[in-house]
């Protein structure tokens, strides 16, 4: 099935003009409902990046997640983006060095990196927290930002930074600014659809807002399954499964004729 989504030119387009929604997702079912929501973005990582996904993601534009640490050298992150793109991904994110940034760019591929707040990299600001509430803080987020518009990227990730300093950011550099936890000045809000749905796994960040309680819902299905299992099981004790009607039938005649030949 074709789709009309967005293009890196549509996404340029939009940066000042009106905010963008962005989801990270995990599964086919989560993208489609992003999809039919109408959400802009999607972010997937690449273990996850099948045919099936892009199928189910339709005309939402698609972040491929590189994992930084799984790749490597250069040329690991040149074969998996050029994967990504050929499955159907609009840009991959890069967290690797500013080499391996400009190589993906110069190869055409649009690139988002991160800045801020970079969960693989944190021991570098001191771990889990906001980055960016000093001066010194704040005008190396800006500097990282201008290294990434001189090496081609295409966006960037903008993690738990001052909502007034990554206002200003958003509006100085040509980059794309998808903001987590960093207020309402970026170019989109990205949020975790785990987080979104109430069934986050380990720490809930602070910017993150759940809108449902699948926790719940997931409890209650866990038990109907216990509950179905065990009730299975039962019948086999007991004889009631299986009943006449889930086995296959065979006449008098022709069973007396397997018994005497037998």
């Amino acid at each position: 099935m074709q789709h009309s989504r967005p293009t890196v030119a549509d996404i340029r387009a939009l940066k000042g003009k009106r905010t963008l929604t962005m989801l990270y997702v995990e599964t086919p079912d989560e993208a489609a409902a992003a999809a039919e929501a109408g959400i802009d973005m999607l972010s997937i990582i690449d273990p996850l990046w099948t045919p099936e996904m892009r199928e189910a993601a339709a005309n939402c534009f698609v972040q491929v997640g590189l994992l930084y640490g799984e790749l490597v050298t250069l040329e690991d992150y040149q074969r998996a983006a050029h994967r990504a793109m050929q499955i159907g991904g609009d840009c991959v994110y890069c967290a690797s060095s500013l080499g391996t940034i400009k190589a993906l760019a110069d190869d055409g591929i649009p690139v988002v990196s991160h800045v801020g707040l970079i969960p693989s990299k944190a021991t570098w600001t001191g771990g889990f927290k906001a980055v960016g509430k000093t001066t010194a803080s704040a005008l190396d987020v800006w500097r990282h930002v201008q290294a990434l518009e001189e090496v081609g990227a295409f966006g960037a990730e903008l993690e738990v930074v001052p909502d007034r300093v990554a206002a200003e950011i958003s509006k100085r550099t040509s980059l794309v600014m998808l903001g987590m936890g960093a207020g309402s000045g970026a170019d989109a809000q990205y949020l975790f659809a785990e987080d979104v749905l109430g069934c986050t796994r380990g720490h809930k960040p602070r910017h993150a807002k759940t809108y449902r309680d699948f926790a719940v819902e997931y409890a209650r299905l866990q038990n109907e399954r216990i509950a179905a299992f065990s009730e299975f099981r039962a019948d086999v004790n007991s004889g009631a499964y299986p009943a006449p009607e889930h086995q296959v039938a065979i006449a008098d005649a022709e069973f007396e004729g397997f018994l005497a030949q037998m």
